[in-house]
């Protein structure tokens, strides 16, 4: 039984590190997201210029956690999307999709 509840601890403390390693790299594309962000053009003053400077930096932002990556993804789609036709509601809808589930994990990366 000395056995079984020493190995269970084992487990138990083995396990969180997988989940701190995780969250320490989540955090880190945080920043790396809202840095790519922060640069370019005004996008209130310039939406079309913004979106196309932040095309190539979110693509290149690569992370472990799968739902982090799908929406930086769908956010440098929605970008790319207002590059190519300009502003649209349909982009400014995508854009703010994508600004959203991002700000779910990275809370205020996308402002």
């Amino acid at each position: 039984m000395l056995c079984l509840t020493a190995s269970l601890l084992v487990t138990a403390c083995g396990s969180s590190r997988p989940a701190a390693a995780s969250a320490t790299a989540v955090s880190k594309t945080c920043t790396v997201v809202g840095g790519a962000l922060a640069d370019g053009p005004d996008p209130d003053s310039d939406p079309v210029g913004y979106a196309e400077a932040q095309i190539g930096p979110l693509r290149q932002i690569h992370t472990s956690d799968g739902a982090l990556q799908t929406d930086v993804r769908a956010l440098a789609t929605a970008y790319a999307g207002e590059f190519a036709h300009g502003t649209s509601a349909a982009a400014t809808v995508a854009i703010a999709a994508a600004s959203k589930k991002i700000d779910a994990i990275c809370p205020g990366a996308t402002a």
